[in-house]
This record gives C-alpha cells, structure tokens and sequence, in this order.
C-alpha cells in the first residue's frame, strides 16, 4: 500500500464554508483575533502570560471533530506576542495526568527554561503549574510547543495539539503590511504503517545524493507514522472562515509546519511569495518564490502582493493531501467566482536563492580555527521494539559531544536515510555555508532540512553554556534515537 491508497481510505470532502468555532476561554484578556484564526496573548502590565495545558476539542469540519491536548482550550493555542528585550514571565497550568515540557523553540534561553528534559529543565507536574521566566532576545517568529517523549503513544508530544505561534515584535522596524496572518499547517490522527508514505522531499531529478551508500539496506521497513488528516489553523480546507482580501493589499503570512510527522509544501494558485524571512530571521535576499517548503519545526514568513483579483485556494500542491484539508480559501472582496487552484511551477526549494550572493561565513566566528564535528545519521529499518525503525548519529543512539566556550564549530550533517530531515539545534542560532556541495553563506536559521542521502554544513559560535539538545523535529525519528546532547566543558 502507498501513500496514495492510504489517502483514499478517507480524505475530508471540501465541506461547506462554517463559521470558526470558539478558541475557548482564554486566561487573559486577548487583543482583537488575529486573521490567522488564533487569539493573540500580550504580557499584562506586570509582563505576565498564563498558559494552561489541558483536553481541548478541534472542529476541523463540522462532521469532523477531535479530542486532543491543547493550550488555554483552542489547537493552535494563541500566538503570544512578545516584545524584543523585554522580560516576561509565563505561567504554565498542566490539568493533564502526566508531567510535560513546553520549549521555546528558537529563543536563545538558559537550559532550565528551555522546556527540554534531556537539558534538565523541571517538567510542569501533573496538576501542578510551573512558571518560566526569561527575556526573548531574538525578534521574529518563533514558537512553542510540547517537547514530551511519545514513543509508541500516539496520544503525547507533538503528536497532540499542544502548539502555537510565539512572535517577538522587534525594537524598531516593523514591518510595511496592510495585514498580517499566522497559518499553522498541521496533521492530526496519526497511526503506524510500515508502507514507504514519504512524499516530503524535494522533487528534483538532478539532486546530488553525497551521502547515498553504495550498498543500500534493503531490510523491510519498519513502523513509520503517518496522517491521512489535515488542517491549518485547525480547519481544513473549506471549513473554516476563508481569508478575506482586498486588491492592493500586501499581506504578511507567517507560516509554521507544526507537524510532527513530515516535511510540507504550500503554494497560493495565480500569486508569488516575496520571503523575507526564514525561522524568523530575516534572509539577506528576499526572493520570490511559487511554492514554499517548510521542514517539521521550520517557519517562513512571506509577503503577498493581492494583485491578481478573485477567490482562490492556499494549499497543498499534493492535490490528495490538500483535498484532505491542507488548505484555506483566500477571497477577495466583491468576487463570487469558485475557487480556483493552480498547480505552482516547481515544487524544486533551495535555500541558497535567499542567501547572500557572497560566500563566507556572515556571522561573527569565534576563537581559533573552526573546529569541525562530522554527524553521520543511518536508519535501522524495523531494529527498535515493536518493529519500529531506529536511528543513530554516528552508530549510537544519542550521543554526547562536548563544547568549548566561544570557539567557532561546524557541524557537518551526513544524511545516509532515504528521507529528509529537519534538524534543529536548541539554544543556538546556525548559519547554513553549505548544501549538497554547494556554498553558501547569510542564512541564520535553528531547524534546517537535509535533503535525502543529502550533505548540509552549519556553524555556530559556542556561547549559550549549559546543555543543548539536538534532534530530528519528526517526533517518533527524535524518540527512536535520532538526537545527541552538546555540554560544555
């Protein structure tokens, strides 16, 4: 069976437009909602945040409703807006009967508030709260999310709808738009298959594969997980209340893959995407592109120019994965035309077109030579219990690496697995010099995608003491084996 059939077992119909349920109480007074769906959360006047951690419901159609753990009674839960240098404090409430981790992905923060239980961060205990205190240094968008182990429980991590978009207004400079979106794009109801489903990769015939062994294992796979369910922000496609525009307009997108099974696509039929910015930092040359690519934890933010009047559909290029909900509609005032979709031109991503047009390393290096630590990551098809696959870095599970205080290190990736993998360094901001072979330099990013059999390079300044994870933002990769820990000595 592949990815295709599995699809057909029951794709959600394009329903009839529905107006957006509730996003549930929220614990502080929130601004106006946001486009995107989710409320948006400000600190109070003392720099407070409440977070509560709870069973939430999804109406992800109206014949289409789920259970799930979420933040402050909605999935996504609300984009907390915070302000760049300004101290906050985040209390969390967990009503759930086991301890969870909420990280700050891409906030560059102590160990002990990073939300991580291999960097010895206290959890939040079951019916018990937890407060985070911490100033977010790095404006732009960022996340959060529950960092839980799941293993072979569907039902915890980020399999569940613990997620939401955490965006850091910067000092100065805010940004020219007549409208800004925050879209989560997001699967729901995995369940175990050993069929090869794998349709995130990047769709270019010519692709290098450095890294692809001589002699491939041919073992039968393993359990992987899988989704035949889609939302963003939580509706699928039709269900939810479309994206209204005007002509003229530029709209701000902001988009997450909050998914924790697989890389994703999104593509607006009849417009282009001018990025600006990749994991919230902004990229040295804005580009425009048809479709976007996004690695399970990566964001994007683009901007839209409404130039081309009409109703149209933002989805999915895979036409089974949108048609089962990856998508919203986007409408135009005074249009009442059907929906349209067209197919982007190249589904073909490189981050290098949005890179520096000068080599060399951007970010200030540290002391001495840059020292270099290769990671080789190998799949083990079916060798963990219950028949799941297995990973390593460098042969072993989860392996330990240390650092030294402001030297200047590159990590060399050596992707040696038939799928491409988003890697996300904690508490360290890397900057890309090199894919496939391929120089490049002025991309700051915390998750990057190696592409299958694929080579990428990184460096990074050893400054955040303490320890820092490192791991394959596919939840069940990271649970079986594929992350390592970085201390410093």
């Amino acid at each position: 069976m592949n990815r295709r059939d599995l699809l057909k077992l029951g794709p959600l119909a394009l329903a009839a437009a529905a107006s957006r349920s509730s996003a549930g109480q929220i614990v502080m007074l929130p601004t106006a909602p946001s486009e995107g769906g989710s409320p948006h959360l400000t600190p109070s006047a003392a720099g407070d945040i409440n977070l509560r951690i709870s069973p939430v419901t999804v109406e992800l159609a109206p014949d289409r409703i789920l259970s799930t753990i979420g933040y402050n009674g909605s999935s996504p839960g609300p984009v907390l807006r915070l302000k760049e240098g300004k101290p906050v404090t985040v209390h969390v409430t967990n009503d759930t009967d086991t301890p969870e981790f909420v990280h700050w992905h891409g906030l560059l923060l102590p160990s002990e508030v990073d939300g991580v239980e291999e960097e010895n961060t206290p959890p939040v205990p079951p019916h018990g709260s937890r407060t985070y205190q911490f100033t977010p240094t790095l404006a732009g968008s960022r996340w959060y999310h529950s960092h839980a182990m799941a293993m072979s429980d569907l039902h915890k991590g980020t399999f569940t709808g613990q997620f939401g978009f955490l965006y850091v207004e910067p000092a100065t400079n805010p940004g020219s738009y007549d409208q800004e979106l925050f879209l989560a794009l997001r699967d729901w109801e995995p369940f175990f298959t050993t069929a090869m489903v794998d349709m995130d990769e990047n769709n270019d015939p010519n692709a290098p594969q450095p890294e692809k062994p001589q002699v491939l294992n041919t073992a039968p796979n393993g359990l992987e997980v899988t989704s035949t369910t889609y939302s963003i922000n939580g509706k699928a496609l039709g269900a939810g209340e479309p994206i209204r525009v005007r002509e003229g307009q530029r709209v701000l997108f902001h988009f997450l893959n909050a998914s924790a099974i697989e890389n994703r696509r999104i593509s607006l039929g009849g417009h282009k995407f001018q990025v600006i910015a990749l994991d919230g930092n902004p990229v040295p040359n804005p580009a425009p592109v048809d479709c976007l690519f996004l690695g399970a934890g990566e964001r994007i933010c683009a901007t839209v120019e409404m130039n081309n009047p009409g109703n149209w559909i933002l989805g999915e290029p895979t036409d089974l994965i949108r048609n089962a909900g990856l998508g919203v509609l986007v409408e135009y005032a005074n249009q009442h035309k059907q929906p349209q979709w067209i197919a982007p031109s190249t589904l073909i991503w490189d981050y290098t077109l949005f890179a520096s047009k000068t080599t060399g390393p951007a970010a200030q290096p540290g002391s001495g030579p840059v020292q270099n630590i290769d990671m080789i990551f190998e799949k083990i098809p079916g060798g963990g219990p219950g028949k799941f696959n297995t990973f390593t870095v460098n042969g072993k599970p989860s392996p330990e690496f240390t650092l030294h205080q402001g030297q200047r290190y590159r990590l060399t990736y050596r992707n040696r697995t038939d799928d491409a993998h988003p890697l996300h360094l904690h508490r360290h901001q890397v900057e890309l010099v090199d894919i496939n072979g391929k120089p490049t330099s002025g991309l700051i990013k915390d998750t990057i995608v190696v592409p299958l059999y694929g080579r990428a390079s990184v460096e990074f300044t050893a400054n955040q003491p303490g320890l820092s994870l490192f791991h394959c933002h596919i939840q069940q990769h990271m649970d079986y084996g594929f992350k390592a820990l970085f201390r410093y000595a």
